[in-house]
Parts: structure tokens; C-alpha cells; sequence
């Protein structure tokens, strides 16, 4: 890769980072996609000596239909070719090229799906077991029903819940304060069996920092047994131990709590517009999907009650 376009790409991410202040998951993403992006356009052009105004239609078909191959699905293939378009929209805003190759072709339609969740009654079964052990007092299990109530309370995604602060967290008023995508905050309720978890697990994280002292973080709220700021594989790894246990093949992660908990409001009847807010969706259209879980509920009961269904 020839130095001034490589240039290019760490001045575009230097630009994100810097002026559009983009999360550092975004920024990994872009620097990802980017680094296939350029990996491909060597041999492809045939010279590592080439520059980003050579590359046009063709090659940017060519670099889809790559990526196919690789077996990546649509979603991903999708996200890629975003980076690519947003990148040459930069290049071109600061006269670097003179047209956005990526804006000709067009993006993979992804196919529509229902996201998984947990019935009220699996929520139940999961909540039961995990207080019960919660009971006995363990640092790591008291600190797990806390995430996992407040994963289901509040719909957080993982980043958000791992980047909460112990100020963040308001158990007076019911209340903690998120750091979505783009760094947008939010305010997001959280429910009464989500406020005695977390006191609980306030108590024995406070005799954790006192053990370690100088060496726990008095920041960061959800620790390891090291003090430290729970790691997103450390946070995973508690939740889905305890999902694999109310549905072991379903391959349910943290994030099927957010959509059980946009599920369940649709259901008893929530505003959409307000689940949009309570999810910190930017668009009304990505909080849609789950209607699409609800109907399939009501297609079910009615299926099941009406006499000429």
C-alpha cells in the first residue's frame, strides 16, 4: 500500500476519533473494514504503488463479491461497504478524489429476522436461579443477578452496561445514565428488582474495594474480582452461562436481554416512540423490529382462540 494513501486512512481515522468523537467499537469497526478494504485493492490492482482515485465501479463490485466469497453474511458485507462509502465522502469533501465509487453499487438487502428472547416464563426461571445463588453471598454471583436484572430492566446493550460508573447510577430515584452509540447519553429507569440487586451488590463490591484497596477501580461499577473494570468477554461469559441454562441451544447472548425487554413492553402495550427512547435507537425504524415479534404473539393467540381461525 502505497504511503500517501495509507496516509489517508489513518487522517480519516484521526478525524473520527478527534472531531467526530465515534465510540471506540465504531472506530475498531472502520479500521477494520478499511484494512480488508486496502488488502484487497493490492492485488486487485496489480501495484502496491496505487492511490484511492484509481479505484471505480468495477473494483468496488469486485471487493463485494470478495467479501461473498469469504463467506461473510449480508449485515456484515453491508456494514463494510458503509465504511468504504463514508471514507470517500471524506476524501472527497477534502478534494482527495474526485467521485465516491462506493455510492455506485448498491448494499446487500439483509434478510428480516426476529431477534431472540426469553418468554416471561423462561424470565422467571432465570431470575429464580440466579437470586438463589445470589443468596449465598459470592462476590461473582451477587455481581451477576445485578447485571442480568439490570441488563432486563433497563435494555442496555453490553458496551453501555460495562461503561457504567458507580456515579452514574441513581438507586433513589430509580434511575442510571448511559453512554450509548455516538457517546449519547441517555436516561434509562430502572425497575424495583433491579434496585435491590444492585444495592446488594453495592455492598459486597464496596468490601472488595476496601480488600484491594489502591489497586480496585472506584470508578467503574461492575468489577472483577481483581478490581478491575469487567471486561465485555467477562460480562458475556457470566450472562450467557446463565442463559444456556433456561435455553441451552438458542444461542442467546446478552443482547437477547435488550430484545426481551423491547419485546415485553411492545407486548403490554408500550409506545413504540417510547421504547425507541428507553432503547436509544436514532431511528424509529430500527425499534420496528420488534413488532414484528409482537405480531407474531398475536397471530399465534388468534390462531389458537378464534373459532374460524
Amino acid at each position: 500500500m502505497a504511503e500517501p494513501a495509507q496516509a489517508l486512512v489513518a487522517h480519516f481515522l484521526k478525524h473520527l476519533e478527534k472531531e467526530r468523537d465515534v465510540s471506540p467499537n465504531t472506530l475498531t469497526a472502520y479500521r477494520r473494514d478499511l484494512a480488508e478494504f486496502c488488502a484487497f485493492l493490492g492485488p486487485y490492482l496489480g501495484s502496491d504503488d496505487w492511490d484511492w482515485g484509481k479505484v471505480d465501479r468495477l473494483a468496488m463490485r469486485s471487493f463485494l463479491a470478495h467479501l461473498t466469497r469469504k463467506g461473510l453474511g449480508k449485515r456484515s458485507i453491508g456494514r463494510t461497504l458503509s465504511a468504504v462509502r463514508t471514507f470517500y465522502a471524506f476524501l472527497h469533501h477534502n478534494d482527495q478524489v474526485e467521485h465516491n465509487p462506493a455510492r455506485t453499487v448498491g448494499s446487500p438487502k439483509t434478510e428480516k429476522y426476529l431477534p431472540g428472547h426469553l418468554d416471561r416464563a423462561q424470565v422467571e426461571t432465570l431470575f429464580k436461579a440466579a437470586a438463589t445463588r445470589a443468596s449465598e453471598g459470592k462476590y461473582p454471583d451477587v455481581r451477576n443477578l445485578a447485571m442480568l436484572e439490570l441488563f432486563y430492566s433497563a435494555g442496555l446493550r453490553l458496551s453501555e452496561l460495562r461503561g457504567i460508573n458507580r456515579a452514574d447510577l441513581d438507586l433513589l430515584a430509580g434511575q442510571v445514565k448511559v453512554r450509548g452509540k455516538g457517546r449519547k447519553e441517555r436516561i434509562v429507569p430502572v425497575g424495583d428488582h433491579a434496585q435491590r440487586a444492585l444495592r446488594e451488590y453495592e455492598r459486597v463490591r464496596d468490601a472488595l474495594v476496601k480488600q484491594l484497596g489502591m489497586g480496585a477501580d472506584r470508578t467503574a461499577f461492575f468489577l472483577s474480582q481483581r478490581g478491575k473494570r469487567l471486561s465485555a468477554k467477562g460480562v458475556q461469559n457470566a450472562i450467557v452461562g446463565w442463559l444456556s441454562q433456561v435455553d441451552e441451544g438458542a444461542g442467546l447472548s446478552t443482547h437477547s436481554l435488550r430484545h426481551t425487554f423491547a419485546t415485553h413492553l411492545l407486548d403490554a402495550g408500550a409506545d413504540l416512540r417510547a421504547v425507541q427512547e428507553l432503547l436509544g435507537h436514532a431511528s424509529i425504524s430500527t425499534t420496528q423490529i420488534y413488532t414484528h415479534t409482537s405480531v407474531e404473539r398475536l397471530k399465534q393467540v388468534y390462531q389458537q382462540s378464534h373459532p374460524r381461525a
